[in-house]
């Protein structure tokens, strides 16, 4: 199970100055690491989009409302999970923002008791797609070569008979086995095996 790790950031991003900082004080009450935004463009300025972390959107906004805002961030592939927080909802846009990857939907006013468990379900779910994308990044950085052995190694194969089905050095499985070791995050062949399993799983 997931740690929640509250320091990530939360933003809030409503055009509504008194709102924002309603919404503000009470996440800071709970420890969160919050940041408030009243215009949606200069948010996205400042944003790290390779970051985990969640956002809290208003439907209606001036110059990019939040639904634009979030295709911007799928647009980007960024792992940040969308909660959508707004006065003028309906359950057509509610459907929609779900369908297209927000994680909640609360209309205005919502309650601490709905809203926090919401973002700690948001962030646990960022990390994940984080930890999911570094992994795909790791995955296609393998060589030919590397593929071939992972998929030997996750198969029960010793470094002896790898290199003779190969026709290579024991040396050569051995510095290949080292790299994949490295590039995929893993100390064991089991966690090779999960890592591969994601990532196939993903495919």
């Amino acid at each position: 199970m997931q740690h929640l790790d509250k320091q990530l950031p939360v933003y809030i991003v409503d055009d509504d100055l008194a709102a924002c900082e309603s919404l503000a004080v009470m996440l800071e009450d709970y420890e969160f690491n919050v940041s408030a935004f009243t215009d949606s463009i200069n948010f996205l300025d400042t944003l790290d989009f390779n970051s985990s972390g969640c956002v809290i959107l208003d439907s209606r906004m001036p110059r990019l409302n939040g639904q634009q805002l979030q295709q911007c961030l799928l647009d980007q592939s960024s792992p940040l999970s969308v909660i959508f927080l707004t006065g003028y909802g309906d359950v057509p846009m509610a459907v929609e923002a779900l369908q297209t990857g927000a994680t909640h939907f609360f209309q205005k006013p919502v309650q601490a008791e709905a809203l926090i468990p919401a973002i700690e379900d948001a962030l646990l779910r960022s990390v994940v797609e984080r930890q999911k994308q570094q992994l795909q990044v790791a995955f296609e950085s393998l060589t030919a070569r590397e593929l071939d052995i992972l998929k030997l190694l996750i198969s029960g194969y010793r470094n002896l008979h790898i290199a003779n089905k190969l026709c290579i050095a024991v040396r050569t499985v051995e510095v290949h086995r080292a790299s994949l070791m490295k590039k995929l995050d893993a100390n064991t062949i089991a966690e090779l095996a999960f890592r591969y399993g994601r990532i196939n799983k993903n495919l």
